[in-house]
């Protein structure tokens, strides 16, 4: 039987250390990477069974990691590490495509079950459809997100709950907290300059 492959992504060698072992001794082939760029290439450009990523590193962070991979790897199980201080980021990672999330320090048996769970869940549940199928909705949120600035600030408290009443999917939601204009623009054409300007600085705020 041919051995699974993993991608950890981590800053700490420590942590791509620890389940680098543990995933090995299970039988596992596995790359680490200490820069999410790096990363984000390897998932994109090799062939993984599952990813690890952390929530937050230097250069990019673990949510725009599971959004680009998203855009090319839908299925790809992508698991979020996370520290106490950013549980609630995973949780809402979580809402937004993650497969699922394990917390710092976390057990061998705790790494084994997260990473068991993945697999399940993504053999038991279809992958989120990519393609926005709405738009209009997508367009009343950033005409709203540009003109009201109380509803802008709930956005980045309270990130993809901000977005519960709206029926958006998945996708949707990941590109317009993270600001990704060229996605969003491939799908629901040009933007306006007051939408453009808030999906920038989006882009350059880590809210996670």
């Amino acid at each position: 039987m041919e051995r699974r492959k993993a991608l950890v992504i981590d800053d700490e060698e420590v942590i791509l250390k620890s389940i680098s072992r543990i995933l090995t001794a299970e039988g596992y082939d596995v790359d680490v990477s200490q820069s999410g760029r790096q990363g984000l290439d390897w998932a994109i450009r090799r062939q993984y069974d599952i990813v690890l990523t952390d929530i937050r590193m230097p250069d990019m962070g673990g949510i725009r990691v599971l959004r680009d991979i998203r855009k090319v790897k839908p299925s790809l199980p992508v698991v979020i590490i996370t520290g106490y201080a950013t549980m609630g980021s995973a949780a809402q990672a979580l809402k937004l495509g993650a497969t699922g999330y394990i917390e710092k320090p976390f057990t061998p048996d705790e790494l084994s079950q997260v990473v068991s769970s993945a697999f399940t869940k993504v053999a038991t549940a279809p992958s989120e459809d990519q393609i926005p199928v709405h738009r209009d909705e997508m367009i009343n949120v950033l005409d709203r997100a540009a003109s009201d600035q109380m509803f802008a600030e709930d956005l980045l408290r309270r990130r993809a709950d901000g977005l519960s009443g709206y029926d958006l999917s998945g996708p949707e939601k990941l590109a317009i907290l993270t600001g990704d204009i060229e996605w969003i623009e491939n799908q629901i054409g040009p933007l306006t300059g007051s939408q453009r300007q808030w999906l920038e600085l989006r882009k350059n705020t880590d809210m996670w």
